[in-house]
């Protein structure tokens, strides 16, 4: 690892202690978790699949929004790499997913079709609880390094333990009330994105650094944000206006 890149993740863990030392926003936090494995790995993107009570994965948290789409058309085809990782608990890696059309008929093609040619799902686990997964989307084919195989285990673990609050949880019915509670604030988060795309005609990544600004401007937490904007309470003109003159304002 160069030094440059062993600054970066040192930093990126730096943040998420510090956010769970004073209290944080999970989908912000999970949103970040993502962004930085794409940053971070030798990979092109990352999306998170987080399980209900019922087993019924949604996603959570993508650092695109093209990788949200291909997350949702795993979960809509019911096959796909995350999906064999969170049902086995354990990480699926496929170096080139072109060889794997007869595992995945369905997903395939849509990952091949997003530019995306290997795919390594790693598993959230909290002790015995399988909480959902992490995908790793890769534009080159190949194997991911050792170190960025533990790295990316090592972030999901940190957002396995986000997730429910606290690292002594084990009762399964308090794990599933904590799981729920960020699935809803996810919902809320892109309806406030549709909102914000649809009044500003912004597309919905656009909208997502949107509300994400101006969460951090005001020290506020983001599903907070996003909750005042679909009850009306913040008019999403205010937000759309403030992020234009951020954009044109001399730095």
């Amino acid at each position: 690892m160069n030094v440059t890149r062993e600054r970066e993740v040192t930093e990126a863990f730096v943040a998420l202690a510090s956010s769970l030392a004073n209290g944080y926003d999970v989908v912000d936090l999970l949103n970040s978790l993502t962004a930085d494995c794409a940053r971070l790995l030798d990979v092109a993107s990352a999306g998170l699949l987080l399980a209900d009570s019922g087993g019924v994965l949604h996603v959570m948290a993508a650092s695109s929004e093209g990788t949200r789409q291909l997350e949702v058309v795993q979960l809509q085809r019911a096959e796909g790499p995350c999906l064999d990782c969170y049902r086995t608990g354990q990480a699926v890696s496929v170096e080139d997913l072109a060889q794997a059309a007869d595992r995945w008929p369905q997903f395939v093609p849509a990952a091949l079709d997003a530019g995306f040619v290997s795919v390594h799902a790693l598993p959230m686990r909290l002790r015995d609880n399988v909480l959902g997964a992490l995908g790793l989307f890769g534009t080159i084919a190949g194997p991911l390094k050792p170190e960025d195989l533990a790295l990316g285990q090592a972030l999901a673990d940190v957002a396995s333990v986000a997730l429910v609050q606290d690292k002594a949880a084990t009762d399964r019915t308090a794990v599933n009330a904590q799981l729920q509670t960020a699935l809803t604030s996810r919902v809320v988060l892109e309806q406030a994105k549709g909102i914000l795309a649809q009044r500003g005609r912004l597309d919905m990544s656009e909208a997502f650094a949107v509300l994400r600004g101006y969460a951090r401007d005001h020290n506020l937490r983001l599903t907070d944000v996003a909750q005042a904007v679909v009850s009306r309470a913040l008019a999403p003109q205010h937000l759309i206006d403030r992020a234009g003159a951020r954009r044109t304002s001399p730095t």
